[in-house]
């Protein structure tokens, strides 16, 4: 019932929102697969292009077309800004990560430690992957780096690593909270300790490149602005620091 009625409240302060206030078509937007919901939701007409923040950093660099870049952590966004790519980055959320099971929990995982046991089949994102590094993060301020040796698959987004435990073809991954409401019926939770969480911001970037800078202003204006941050509240991210 508070799921629904949280998706509800989202449905109707979008709607207010949405209403001559988006982006316009033409802006192209490179964001993080965490946000995929959240700014569809916040502007349906932008163009998008969601994906591992490193693998939409290296497609920026590569000339891929993006007007703005979102990514799920400032270690991208400050490269390409080194770099003179995109313009100065600014932290829009801050998001935290859980550990999700399938429904049934068929390997009995009660917290992180039971991960090190035998024959359990655990999924992480990949090394340079921003929830693969806030995840080997977590286990190392836990001391329980060496589940990392039951890792059956390693993800290029975080996207990946909730499709694998909610379909059942894996026994947990580390994922942020806000992916949890789309497979909320599939999965359980397990919460980690505060004080083993990694510090997860999302930063916001307009590309140099950009050959529609009007609208590319006025979509990261809307996300930053009090419609967009209560539109990511709702949605479970977290407040700027």
């Amino acid at each position: 019932m508070r799921r629904a009625l949280a998706a509800a409240a989202l449905v109707v302060l979008l709607t207010a929102c949405n209403g001559g206030s988006g982006s316009g078509a033409e802006v192209t937007v490179f964001a993080a697969s965490s946000l995929t919901e959240v700014f569809q939701a916040i502007d349906p007409d932008a163009r998008y292009n969601f994906a591992g923040s490193d693998e939409l950093a290296t497609q920026i660099r590569e000339g891929g077309g993006a007007d703005v870049f979102a990514a799920a952590s400032p270690k991208y966004p400050g490269e390409l800004h080194d770099a003179g790519l995109v313009e100065k980055p600014q932290t829009f959320a801050t998001n935290k990560l859980v550990l999700i099971v399938p429904e049934d929990n068929p390997a009995g995982i009660q917290s992180v430690h039971d991960l090190g046991k035998p024959g359990v089949k655990l999924v992480v994102g990949a090394e340079g992957v921003p929830i693969g590094d806030y995840t080997r993060s977590v286990l190392e301020n836990m001391g329980a780096s060496n589940v990392l040796d039951n890792v059956v698959s390693q993800e290029e987004d975080v996207k990946g690593v909730v499709s694998k435990v909610s379909l059942g073809e894996a026994d947990a991954g580390f994922v942020y909270a806000t992916d949890v409401k789309p497979v909320a019926d599939k999965v359980a939770v397990i919460d980690l300790p505060e004080d083993a969480q990694a510090r997860v911001e999302y930063q916001i970037a307009i590309v140099r490149e950009s050959e529609h800078a009007d609208a590319a202003q006025q979509f990261v204006d809307l996300v930053l602005g009090q419609d967009g941050q209560a539109a990511l509240r709702l949605a479970g991210f977290g407040p700027v620091p």
